[in-house]
């Protein structure tokens, strides 16, 4: 069973900072971008919070306010947040699984749409992880440049999440590059055979 991802993020920025607010929480996690590579939405940080001290797994440290901000609840990892957040990490390092990705059904059923089509959502895809990968790359390199000091700014150890989804958009671009001259050379032709009858569903001819 995959570990929530969210909620392991979120002690663990916790346990980084303590004693931190919500607000640090989401924009340390924003500073990460785990809002691209672990599907971190930011309106979840603060129902995170709640449920994590609900559970026990932190406590308030205090509530405090400066000027005419809003009062703001600082936060701090409990003895069994601790040991939770400990058997998340261990859970999630020496897992295998991969995540479920809803494109291999989509090239599982090319044929259901036309080759032109495909053809032009598959360049569309190629200049989408260009400049995702232009982006991952960059940041990697900001963020070495950096301390590494989590007070001052992002960790190192961020620098290895970004490679990691650097790593994959460079294997998807390397896919879709290929089979998308596989396509225009007619290597891969997933449509000769099938036909539509009268508006009908897809047969094989």
């Amino acid at each position: 069973m995959a570990v929530p991802t969210t909620r392991m993020l979120v002690l663990a920025v916790v346990r980084l900072l303590q004693p931190v607010h919500g607000y640090d929480v989401r924009r340390e996690l924003l500073s990460w971008h785990a809002d691209d590579w672990a599907n971190v939405k930011p309106g979840s940080v603060y129902g995170a919070l709640n449920t994590l001290q609900r559970e026990k797994l932190i406590e308030v440290e205090g509530v405090g306010q400066a000027g005419a901000r809003p009062e703001r609840t600082t936060y701090r990892l409990t003895t069994e947040g601790e040991k939770v957040f400990g058997e998340m990490v261990r859970e999630a390092v020496w897992s295998p699984e991969q995540p479920k990705n809803p494109y291999f059904a989509a090239v599982a059923l090319l044929p259901h749409l036309p080759r032109e089509e495909v053809v032009a959502a598959m360049r569309g895809r190629i200049l989408k992880f260009e400049s995702d990968l232009v982006f991952l790359e960059r940041e990697e390199q900001r963020i070495l440049a950096g301390s590494g000091n989590p007070a001052e700014t992002e960790p190192h150890h961020v620098a290895d999440a970004m490679r990691l989804a650097a790593d994959h958009v460079r294997a998807d671009l390397t896919w879709t590059r290929k089979t998308l001259e596989r396509i225009e050379s007619g290597e891969l032709d997933v449509w000769t055979n099938w036909s539509r009858v009268d508006g009908g569903p897809m047969t094989v001819k």
